[in-house]
Protein backbone atom coordinates (compact mmCIF):
# COMPACT_ATOMS: atom_id res chain seq x y z
CA UNK A 1 0.00 0.00 0.00
CA UNK A 2 1.16 3.86 -0.36
CA UNK A 3 2.40 3.41 -3.92
CA UNK A 4 1.46 6.54 -6.06
CA UNK A 5 0.22 6.36 -9.60
CA UNK A 6 -0.87 9.86 -10.52
CA UNK A 7 0.51 13.02 -10.13
CA UNK A 8 -2.53 15.98 -9.49
CA UNK A 9 -0.12 18.73 -10.61
CA UNK A 10 0.09 17.69 -13.97
CA UNK A 11 -3.30 16.57 -14.49
CA UNK A 12 -4.37 20.16 -13.25
CA UNK A 13 -2.33 22.21 -15.20
CA UNK A 14 -3.24 20.39 -18.52
CA UNK A 15 -7.00 20.14 -17.73
CA UNK A 16 -7.04 24.03 -16.75
CA UNK A 17 -5.61 24.78 -20.24
CA UNK A 18 -7.81 23.02 -22.22
CA UNK A 19 -11.32 24.22 -20.07
CA UNK A 20 -9.54 27.58 -21.62
CA UNK A 21 -8.99 26.34 -24.95
CA UNK A 22 -12.30 25.38 -25.12
CA UNK A 23 -13.86 28.29 -23.83
CA UNK A 24 -12.09 30.30 -26.13
CA UNK A 25 -13.32 28.51 -28.95
CA UNK A 26 -16.79 29.63 -28.19
CA UNK A 27 -16.05 32.87 -27.39
CA UNK A 28 -15.35 32.96 -24.11
CA UNK A 29 -19.20 31.52 -23.04
CA UNK A 30 -18.93 27.48 -22.31
CA UNK A 31 -21.46 25.96 -20.37
CA UNK A 32 -19.32 23.08 -19.11
CA UNK A 33 -21.98 19.61 -18.10
CA UNK A 34 -19.89 17.64 -14.89
CA UNK A 35 -20.23 14.15 -14.73
CA UNK A 36 -19.17 12.54 -11.78
CA UNK A 37 -18.54 13.60 -8.50
CA UNK A 38 -17.56 17.71 -7.74
CA UNK A 39 -16.17 16.74 -5.10
CA UNK A 40 -15.30 13.72 -2.47
CA UNK A 41 -14.49 11.35 -5.63
CA UNK A 42 -13.53 8.14 -3.85
CA UNK A 43 -13.98 6.63 -6.93
CA UNK A 44 -11.37 8.35 -8.56
CA UNK A 45 -9.16 8.04 -5.84
CA UNK A 46 -9.56 4.14 -5.35
CA UNK A 47 -8.38 3.44 -8.97
CA UNK A 48 -5.62 6.46 -9.46
CA UNK A 49 -3.54 6.11 -6.24
CA UNK A 50 -2.82 9.76 -5.67
CA UNK A 51 -5.60 11.31 -7.15
CA UNK A 52 -6.87 14.18 -4.65
CA UNK A 53 -10.63 13.16 -4.52
CA UNK A 54 -11.49 16.94 -4.67
CA UNK A 55 -9.28 17.37 -7.47
CA UNK A 56 -11.89 19.25 -9.62
CA UNK A 57 -12.82 21.63 -6.87
CA UNK A 58 -9.07 22.89 -6.98
CA UNK A 59 -9.53 22.94 -10.91
CA UNK A 60 -12.23 25.08 -10.33
CA UNK A 61 -10.45 27.39 -7.39
CA UNK A 62 -7.63 27.45 -9.88
CA UNK A 63 -9.77 29.13 -12.36
CA UNK A 64 -10.87 31.92 -10.20
CA UNK A 65 -13.19 34.47 -11.08
CA UNK A 66 -13.69 32.65 -14.63
CA UNK A 67 -15.59 30.21 -13.57
CA UNK A 68 -19.18 30.06 -11.49
CA UNK A 69 -21.57 26.97 -10.97
CA UNK A 70 -25.07 26.02 -11.45
CA UNK A 71 -26.13 23.18 -9.24
CA UNK A 72 -29.06 20.97 -10.76
CA UNK A 73 -31.33 18.36 -8.79
CA UNK A 74 -34.02 16.33 -10.23
CA UNK A 75 -37.39 17.25 -8.94
CA UNK A 76 -38.65 13.64 -7.65
CA UNK A 77 -34.97 12.40 -6.62
CA UNK A 78 -36.02 15.07 -3.90
CA UNK A 79 -39.56 14.05 -3.38
CA UNK A 80 -38.64 10.74 -2.97
CA UNK A 81 -35.57 11.41 -0.26
CA UNK A 82 -32.78 9.80 -2.74
CA UNK A 83 -29.62 8.74 -1.22
CA UNK A 84 -26.56 9.12 -1.98
CA UNK A 85 -24.44 6.11 -0.41
CA UNK A 86 -21.41 7.55 0.38
CA UNK A 87 -22.15 9.80 2.52
CA UNK A 88 -25.98 8.67 3.41
CA UNK A 89 -27.27 12.15 2.90
CA UNK A 90 -30.45 12.73 0.60
CA UNK A 91 -29.50 14.35 -2.60
CA UNK A 92 -30.88 17.91 -1.36
CA UNK A 93 -29.17 17.58 1.34
CA UNK A 94 -26.32 16.64 -0.30
CA UNK A 95 -26.62 20.03 -2.66
CA UNK A 96 -27.15 21.81 0.83
CA UNK A 97 -23.74 20.25 1.96
CA UNK A 98 -22.08 21.02 -1.77
CA UNK A 99 -23.51 25.04 -1.59
CA UNK A 100 -21.46 25.37 1.99
CA UNK A 101 -18.27 23.13 0.23
CA UNK A 102 -17.91 25.29 -2.70
CA UNK A 103 -18.25 29.11 -0.73
CA UNK A 104 -15.75 27.53 1.32
CA UNK A 105 -13.52 27.28 -1.52
CA UNK A 106 -14.26 30.21 -3.14
CA UNK A 107 -16.15 28.71 -5.80
CA UNK A 108 -19.60 30.95 -6.89
CA UNK A 109 -22.32 29.26 -6.83
CA UNK A 110 -24.80 31.61 -9.25
CA UNK A 111 -28.23 29.09 -9.17
CA UNK A 112 -29.95 26.14 -8.08
CA UNK A 113 -32.17 24.61 -10.96
CA UNK A 114 -34.74 21.95 -9.94
CA UNK A 115 -35.33 19.69 -13.18
CA UNK A 116 -38.20 18.06 -14.59
CA UNK A 117 -40.23 19.54 -11.70
CA UNK A 118 -43.93 18.49 -12.06
CA UNK A 119 -45.34 20.41 -9.29
CA UNK A 120 -43.69 17.85 -6.82
CA UNK A 121 -44.30 19.35 -3.24
CA UNK A 122 -41.24 18.62 -1.15
CA UNK A 123 -39.22 20.34 -4.38
CA UNK A 124 -41.31 23.43 -3.98
CA UNK A 125 -40.28 23.23 0.00
CA UNK A 126 -36.61 23.18 -1.17
CA UNK A 127 -36.96 25.98 -3.26
CA UNK A 128 -38.22 27.52 -0.40
CA UNK A 129 -35.62 26.82 1.76
CA UNK A 130 -33.26 28.13 -0.36
CA UNK A 131 -34.54 31.44 -1.18
CA UNK A 132 -34.44 32.31 1.86
CA UNK A 133 -31.07 31.37 2.16
CA UNK A 134 -30.41 34.34 -0.47
CA UNK A 135 -29.85 31.43 -3.46
CA UNK A 136 -31.60 32.01 -6.95
CA UNK A 137 -33.56 28.73 -7.54
CA UNK A 138 -35.52 28.01 -10.89
CA UNK A 139 -37.85 25.49 -12.10
CA UNK A 140 -37.20 23.54 -15.33
CA UNK A 141 -40.22 21.32 -16.44
CA UNK A 142 -39.37 18.37 -18.30
CA UNK A 143 -39.87 19.17 -22.04
CA UNK A 144 -42.68 18.20 -23.94
CA UNK A 145 -41.33 15.61 -26.54
CA UNK A 146 -38.39 15.32 -25.34
CA UNK A 147 -36.36 14.14 -27.34
CA UNK A 148 -37.87 12.67 -30.21
CA UNK A 149 -39.89 15.27 -31.37
CA UNK A 150 -37.14 18.26 -32.25
CA UNK A 151 -39.19 20.79 -33.50
CA UNK A 152 -41.26 21.30 -30.02
CA UNK A 153 -37.86 20.68 -27.96
CA UNK A 154 -35.86 23.40 -29.68
CA UNK A 155 -38.42 26.16 -29.66
CA UNK A 156 -39.77 28.49 -27.54
CA UNK A 157 -42.36 25.90 -26.10
CA UNK A 158 -39.67 23.60 -25.22
CA UNK A 159 -36.33 24.93 -24.60
CA UNK A 160 -37.58 28.51 -24.69
CA UNK A 161 -40.48 27.72 -21.59
CA UNK A 162 -37.92 26.91 -19.35
CA UNK A 163 -36.02 29.87 -17.23
CA UNK A 164 -32.93 31.43 -18.35
CA UNK A 165 -30.04 31.69 -15.86
CA UNK A 166 -28.13 35.19 -15.64
CA UNK A 167 -24.04 34.05 -15.57
CA UNK A 168 -21.42 36.27 -15.90
CA UNK A 169 -18.09 34.55 -16.34
CA UNK A 170 -16.51 32.41 -18.94
CA UNK A 171 -17.06 28.93 -17.74
CA UNK A 172 -20.55 27.96 -16.19
CA UNK A 173 -19.88 24.35 -14.94
CA UNK A 174 -23.58 22.21 -14.48
CA UNK A 175 -23.58 19.77 -11.95
CA UNK A 176 -25.55 18.00 -9.50
CA UNK A 177 -25.47 15.20 -6.86
CA UNK A 178 -26.23 12.52 -8.80
CA UNK A 179 -26.81 10.74 -12.29
CA UNK A 180 -29.98 12.00 -14.27
CA UNK A 181 -30.22 15.60 -12.27
CA UNK A 182 -30.53 17.32 -15.77
CA UNK A 183 -27.66 18.69 -16.36
CA UNK A 184 -27.31 17.88 -20.25
CA UNK A 185 -30.72 19.95 -20.67
CA UNK A 186 -30.14 22.51 -18.55
CA UNK A 187 -26.77 22.95 -20.55
CA UNK A 188 -28.84 22.92 -24.03
CA UNK A 189 -31.32 25.55 -22.26
CA UNK A 190 -28.90 28.20 -21.62
CA UNK A 191 -27.49 27.49 -24.80
CA UNK A 192 -31.20 28.26 -26.72
CA UNK A 193 -31.42 31.10 -25.14
CA UNK A 194 -27.99 32.71 -25.58
CA UNK A 195 -28.27 31.95 -29.43
CA UNK A 196 -31.70 33.55 -29.49
CA UNK A 197 -30.24 36.62 -27.87
CA UNK A 198 -27.91 36.66 -30.27
CA UNK A 199 -24.90 35.65 -27.88
CA UNK A 200 -22.04 33.19 -28.68
CA UNK A 201 -21.83 30.36 -26.43
CA UNK A 202 -20.66 27.03 -26.46
CA UNK A 203 -21.24 23.20 -24.57
CA UNK A 204 -18.52 21.05 -23.43
CA UNK A 205 -18.51 17.59 -21.31
CA UNK A 206 -16.12 16.89 -18.68
CA UNK A 207 -16.16 13.31 -17.25
CA UNK A 208 -13.33 11.92 -15.75
CA UNK A 209 -14.34 8.01 -16.95
CA UNK A 210 -14.11 6.45 -19.38
CA UNK A 211 -10.44 7.22 -20.04
CA UNK A 212 -10.64 7.95 -23.60
CA UNK A 213 -6.84 7.52 -24.77
CA UNK A 214 -6.49 4.68 -22.53
CA UNK A 215 -7.34 1.01 -24.27
CA UNK A 216 -10.52 -0.27 -24.11
CA UNK A 217 -10.20 -3.00 -22.11
CA UNK A 218 -7.40 -1.12 -19.40
CA UNK A 219 -8.35 -2.24 -16.08
CA UNK A 220 -8.80 1.78 -15.41
CA UNK A 221 -11.75 1.30 -18.23
CA UNK A 222 -13.63 -1.47 -16.88
CA UNK A 223 -13.43 0.06 -13.15
CA UNK A 224 -15.74 2.65 -14.45
CA UNK A 225 -17.76 0.31 -15.97
CA UNK A 226 -18.12 -1.50 -12.60
CA UNK A 227 -18.57 1.56 -11.08
CA UNK A 228 -21.74 2.21 -13.33
CA UNK A 229 -22.73 -1.30 -12.82
CA UNK A 230 -26.41 -0.41 -12.29
CA UNK A 231 -26.45 2.17 -14.81
CA UNK A 232 -25.60 -0.65 -17.33
CA UNK A 233 -23.00 1.70 -18.99
CA UNK A 234 -20.77 -0.19 -21.44
CA UNK A 235 -17.60 1.10 -22.57
CA UNK A 236 -17.48 1.61 -26.12
CA UNK A 237 -15.03 2.32 -29.70
CA UNK A 238 -16.31 6.15 -30.05
CA UNK A 239 -17.58 4.68 -33.89
CA UNK A 240 -17.97 8.40 -34.65
CA UNK A 241 -14.29 9.27 -33.65
CA UNK A 242 -13.34 6.29 -35.58
CA UNK A 243 -15.18 7.22 -38.77
CA UNK A 244 -14.46 11.02 -38.74
CA UNK A 245 -10.38 10.87 -37.51
CA UNK A 246 -9.17 7.06 -38.43
CA UNK A 247 -8.15 7.15 -34.24
CA UNK A 248 -9.54 4.98 -32.13
CA UNK A 249 -11.07 6.88 -28.56
CA UNK A 250 -13.43 5.15 -25.77
CA UNK A 251 -16.36 6.13 -25.05
CA UNK A 252 -19.61 4.88 -23.25
CA UNK A 253 -22.95 3.75 -24.31
CA UNK A 254 -24.72 6.92 -23.55
CA UNK A 255 -22.60 9.19 -25.19
CA UNK A 256 -22.65 7.53 -28.37
CA UNK A 257 -25.85 6.78 -28.20
CA UNK A 258 -27.02 10.30 -27.48
CA UNK A 259 -24.49 11.92 -29.97
CA UNK A 260 -26.81 11.71 -33.44
CA UNK A 261 -29.56 13.65 -31.24
CA UNK A 262 -27.41 16.23 -30.08
CA UNK A 263 -26.01 17.08 -32.95
CA UNK A 264 -28.85 17.67 -34.39
CA UNK A 265 -30.13 19.81 -31.64
CA UNK A 266 -26.53 21.98 -31.81
CA UNK A 267 -27.20 22.06 -35.28
CA UNK A 268 -30.70 23.66 -34.75
CA UNK A 269 -29.01 26.31 -32.03
CA UNK A 270 -26.50 27.48 -34.15
CA UNK A 271 -26.53 29.95 -35.95
CA UNK A 272 -24.95 28.33 -39.34
CA UNK A 273 -26.32 25.45 -38.74
CA UNK A 274 -23.48 22.79 -38.32
CA UNK A 275 -22.49 21.04 -34.73
CA UNK A 276 -18.90 21.79 -34.55
CA UNK A 277 -18.43 18.49 -32.82
CA UNK A 278 -18.07 15.11 -35.23
CA UNK A 279 -18.21 12.94 -32.25
CA UNK A 280 -19.33 12.31 -28.53
CA UNK A 281 -15.32 11.94 -28.14
CA UNK A 282 -15.20 15.58 -29.14
CA UNK A 283 -17.23 16.92 -26.80
CA UNK A 284 -15.15 16.13 -23.79
CA UNK A 285 -12.81 18.28 -22.35
CA UNK A 286 -10.95 15.24 -20.49
CA UNK A 287 -7.12 15.34 -19.44
CA UNK A 288 -6.70 12.32 -16.81
CA UNK A 289 -4.69 10.42 -18.71
CA UNK A 290 -1.97 13.95 -18.19
CA UNK A 291 -1.66 12.94 -14.46
CA UNK A 292 -1.07 8.75 -14.85
CA UNK A 293 3.01 8.87 -13.45
CA UNK A 294 2.80 4.97 -12.91
CA UNK A 295 0.34 2.47 -14.99
CA UNK A 296 1.35 -0.71 -13.07
CA UNK A 297 -0.21 0.92 -9.65
CA UNK A 298 -3.10 2.05 -11.35
CA UNK A 299 -3.82 -1.24 -12.80
CA UNK A 300 -3.42 -3.25 -9.82
CA UNK A 301 -5.84 -0.30 -7.85
CA UNK A 302 -8.47 -0.58 -10.65
CA UNK A 303 -8.31 -4.18 -10.10
CA UNK A 304 -9.08 -4.22 -6.67
CA UNK A 305 -11.80 -1.91 -7.14
CA UNK A 306 -13.54 -4.10 -9.45
CA UNK A 307 -13.57 -6.67 -6.67
CA UNK A 308 -14.58 -4.14 -3.91
CA UNK A 309 -17.40 -3.16 -6.45
CA UNK A 310 -18.28 -6.88 -6.53
CA UNK A 311 -19.02 -7.59 -2.79
CA UNK A 312 -20.82 -4.17 -2.67
CA UNK A 313 -23.63 -5.56 -5.12
CA UNK A 314 -23.42 -8.99 -3.89
CA UNK A 315 -23.95 -7.91 -0.71
CA UNK A 316 -27.15 -5.33 -1.91
CA UNK A 317 -28.65 -8.15 -3.71
CA UNK A 318 -28.95 -10.13 -0.90
CA UNK A 319 -29.92 -7.80 1.85
CA UNK A 320 -32.10 -5.72 -0.16
CA UNK A 321 -33.58 -8.78 -2.08
CA UNK A 322 -33.22 -7.12 -5.46
CA UNK A 323 -34.76 -8.80 -8.30
CA UNK A 324 -32.51 -7.00 -10.50
CA UNK A 325 -29.46 -9.71 -10.64
CA UNK A 326 -27.65 -7.73 -13.82
CA UNK A 327 -25.26 -5.78 -11.74
CA UNK A 328 -24.04 -8.62 -9.97
CA UNK A 329 -23.83 -10.67 -13.41
CA UNK A 330 -22.19 -7.53 -14.89
CA UNK A 331 -19.22 -7.71 -12.16
CA UNK A 332 -18.80 -11.49 -12.57
CA UNK A 333 -17.81 -10.58 -16.44
CA UNK A 334 -15.84 -8.14 -15.21
CA UNK A 335 -13.62 -10.41 -12.53
CA UNK A 336 -13.00 -13.13 -15.23
CA UNK A 337 -11.72 -10.47 -17.73
CA UNK A 338 -9.48 -9.53 -15.32
CA UNK A 339 -8.78 -12.95 -13.77
CA UNK A 340 -9.88 -11.86 -10.68
CA UNK A 341 -11.18 -14.03 -7.40
CA UNK A 342 -12.63 -12.50 -4.41
CA UNK A 343 -9.34 -13.86 -2.60
CA UNK A 344 -7.47 -11.97 -4.70
CA UNK A 345 -8.57 -8.90 -1.76
CA UNK A 346 -6.00 -9.58 1.02
CA UNK A 347 -8.43 -8.93 3.44
CA UNK A 348 -11.24 -11.50 2.17
CA UNK A 349 -9.75 -14.77 3.82
CA UNK A 350 -7.94 -13.39 6.67
CA UNK A 351 -11.33 -12.04 7.51
CA UNK A 352 -12.49 -15.14 7.09
CA UNK A 353 -10.22 -17.14 9.62
CA UNK A 354 -11.14 -14.58 12.45
CA UNK A 355 -14.85 -15.84 11.56
CA UNK A 356 -13.67 -18.95 12.05
CA UNK A 357 -11.70 -19.06 15.48
CA UNK A 358 -14.85 -16.59 16.46
CA UNK A 359 -16.83 -19.89 16.24
CA UNK A 360 -15.20 -21.51 18.22
CA UNK A 361 -16.23 -19.39 21.32
CA UNK A 362 -19.18 -20.17 23.50
CA UNK A 363 -20.62 -16.95 24.32
CA UNK A 364 -21.38 -14.80 21.47
CA UNK A 365 -24.06 -11.99 20.26
CA UNK A 366 -25.36 -13.86 17.28
CA UNK A 367 -23.27 -15.20 15.01
CA UNK A 368 -19.26 -15.34 14.49
CA UNK A 369 -18.05 -12.62 12.75
CA UNK A 370 -14.85 -11.63 11.62
CA UNK A 371 -12.91 -8.41 10.56
CA UNK A 372 -9.44 -7.84 9.02
CA UNK A 373 -7.98 -4.94 7.77
CA UNK A 374 -5.06 -3.83 5.74
CA UNK A 375 -2.82 -0.69 7.52
CA UNK A 376 -0.70 1.48 4.98
CA UNK A 377 2.11 -0.46 5.67
CA UNK A 378 0.74 -3.93 4.93
CA UNK A 379 0.13 -5.51 8.20
CA UNK A 380 -2.64 -7.33 8.29
CA UNK A 381 -4.68 -6.76 11.97
CA UNK A 382 -7.61 -9.18 12.17
CA UNK A 383 -10.96 -8.48 14.76
CA UNK A 384 -13.59 -10.78 16.16
CA UNK A 385 -17.33 -10.15 17.69
CA UNK A 386 -17.77 -11.44 21.55
CA UNK A 387 -20.46 -10.35 23.74
CA UNK A 388 -18.36 -6.77 24.34
CA UNK A 389 -17.79 -5.94 20.65
CA UNK A 390 -18.72 -5.78 17.06
CA UNK A 391 -16.09 -7.55 14.82
CA UNK A 392 -15.61 -3.91 13.22
CA UNK A 393 -15.07 -2.39 16.59
CA UNK A 394 -12.84 -5.41 17.28
CA UNK A 395 -10.69 -4.46 14.18
CA UNK A 396 -10.45 -1.18 14.92
CA UNK A 397 -9.41 -1.17 18.26
CA UNK A 398 -6.83 -3.39 17.79
CA UNK A 399 -5.11 -1.99 14.40
CA UNK A 400 -5.33 1.57 16.35
CA UNK A 401 -3.18 -0.45 19.46
CA UNK A 402 -0.95 -1.60 16.90
CA UNK A 403 -0.15 1.80 15.39
CA UNK A 404 0.53 3.38 18.92
CA UNK A 405 2.63 0.56 19.94
CA UNK A 406 0.71 -0.85 22.66
CA UNK A 407 0.53 -4.61 23.71
CA UNK A 408 -2.40 -6.51 22.35
CA UNK A 409 -3.34 -7.92 25.82
CA UNK A 410 -3.90 -4.05 26.84
CA UNK A 411 -8.09 -3.24 27.04
CA UNK A 412 -8.44 0.31 25.76
CA UNK A 413 -11.54 0.52 26.78
CA UNK A 414 -12.15 0.41 30.49
CA UNK A 415 -14.93 -2.44 31.62
CA UNK A 416 -17.22 0.15 32.94
CA UNK A 417 -17.70 1.90 30.45
CA UNK A 418 -18.06 -0.75 28.44
CA UNK A 419 -20.82 -2.81 30.94
CA UNK A 420 -22.35 0.47 31.45
CA UNK A 421 -23.14 1.04 27.23
CA UNK A 422 -24.38 -2.49 27.11
CA UNK A 423 -26.72 -1.70 30.36
CA UNK A 424 -28.17 1.12 28.55
CA UNK A 425 -28.56 -1.05 25.30
CA UNK A 426 -30.25 -3.52 26.93
CA UNK A 427 -31.83 -2.90 30.42
CA UNK A 428 -33.04 0.65 29.65
CA UNK A 429 -33.55 0.91 25.62
CA UNK A 430 -34.47 -2.63 25.86
CA UNK A 431 -32.62 -3.68 22.91
CA UNK A 432 -31.78 -7.59 22.21
CA UNK A 433 -28.08 -6.69 21.99
CA UNK A 434 -25.97 -5.25 24.37
CA UNK A 435 -22.28 -5.50 22.32
CA UNK A 436 -20.75 -2.16 20.98
CA UNK A 437 -21.10 -1.22 17.08
CA UNK A 438 -18.29 0.56 16.08
CA UNK A 439 -20.02 4.26 16.23
CA UNK A 440 -20.39 3.67 19.62
CA UNK A 441 -16.60 2.15 20.29
CA UNK A 442 -15.45 5.28 19.06
CA UNK A 443 -17.51 7.53 21.31
CA UNK A 444 -16.31 4.74 24.72
CA UNK A 445 -12.62 5.38 23.04
CA UNK A 446 -12.98 9.15 23.49
CA UNK A 447 -14.57 8.86 26.97
CA UNK A 448 -11.52 6.80 28.19
CA UNK A 449 -8.97 8.76 26.66
CA UNK A 450 -9.60 11.65 29.26
CA UNK A 451 -8.55 9.41 32.19
CA UNK A 452 -6.19 6.31 30.26
CA UNK A 453 -3.13 7.49 28.07
CA UNK A 454 -3.20 4.34 26.33
CA UNK A 455 -6.56 5.26 25.09
CA UNK A 456 -5.71 8.66 24.19
CA UNK A 457 -2.60 7.24 22.48
CA UNK A 458 -5.02 4.91 20.43
CA UNK A 459 -7.35 7.56 20.03
CA UNK A 460 -5.14 9.92 17.98
CA UNK A 461 -4.22 6.89 15.54
CA UNK A 462 -7.59 6.63 14.11
CA UNK A 463 -7.04 9.46 11.32
CA UNK A 464 -4.06 6.51 9.64
CA UNK A 465 -7.10 3.90 9.17
CA UNK A 466 -8.48 6.68 6.65
CA UNK A 467 -8.11 4.69 3.12
CA UNK A 468 -7.24 1.35 4.34
CA UNK A 469 -8.74 -1.98 3.29
CA UNK A 470 -11.14 -3.96 4.98
CA UNK A 471 -13.11 -6.91 4.87
CA UNK A 472 -15.88 -8.66 7.42
CA UNK A 473 -17.37 -11.92 7.09
CA UNK A 474 -20.67 -10.35 7.53
CA UNK A 475 -23.07 -7.59 6.29
CA UNK A 476 -22.39 -4.16 8.81
CA UNK A 477 -25.11 -3.11 10.93
CA UNK A 478 -26.30 0.71 10.40
CA UNK A 479 -23.75 1.37 13.25
CA UNK A 480 -20.80 -0.12 11.85
CA UNK A 481 -21.50 1.04 8.77
CA UNK A 482 -21.54 4.82 9.53
CA UNK A 483 -18.40 4.54 12.12
CA UNK A 484 -16.58 3.08 8.92
CA UNK A 485 -18.12 6.15 6.83
CA UNK A 486 -16.58 8.23 9.42
CA UNK A 487 -12.92 6.73 9.62
CA UNK A 488 -12.55 6.79 5.81
CA UNK A 489 -12.05 2.84 5.72
CA UNK A 490 -12.75 1.17 2.66
CA UNK A 491 -14.70 -1.43 3.66
CA UNK A 492 -15.95 -5.02 1.98
CA UNK A 493 -18.69 -7.91 2.94
CA UNK A 494 -19.81 -10.87 2.70
CA UNK A 495 -23.38 -11.24 1.76
CA UNK A 496 -24.26 -13.08 4.97
CA UNK A 497 -26.76 -11.80 8.02
CA UNK A 498 -24.61 -10.98 11.03
CA UNK A 499 -27.98 -12.20 12.96
CA UNK A 500 -31.03 -14.20 12.33
CA UNK A 501 -33.08 -11.06 13.19
CA UNK A 502 -35.07 -9.30 10.25
CA UNK A 503 -34.72 -6.25 11.17
CA UNK A 504 -31.26 -4.86 13.06
CA UNK A 505 -31.19 -1.04 14.28
CA UNK A 506 -27.47 -1.08 15.59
Amino acid sequence: MGSIGFDNEAYLKHQAAGLMERAKAFGNKLYLEFGGKLMYDYHAARVLPGYDPNAKLRLLQSLGDKAEIILCVYAEDIERKKMRADFGISYDDDTLKLIDSLRSWSIHVCAVVITRFDGQPAALQFRNKLEARGITVKLHRAVPGYPSNLDLVVSKDGYGANDYVATTRPIVVVTGPGPGSGKLATCLTMLYHDRMAGRLAGYAKFETFPVWDLPLKHPINLAYEAATADLGDINMIDPFHLEAYEKIAVNYNRDVDAFPLLREIWARLSMDGECPYRSPTDMGVNCISAGIVDDAVCVEAAKQEVIRRYFRHLSDAVAKGASDKRPVEILERLMQQLGLHPEDRLVVQPAREAAHEASQRKTLEGVACGAAMQLKDGTVVQGKNSTSLHAAAAVVLNAVKYLAKIPASLHLLAPETVNSVRSMKQDILNGRYGSLNLDETLVALAICAATDANAAAALQQLAELRDCEMHLSHMLTPGDEAGLRRLGIRATNDPLFATAELFVDS
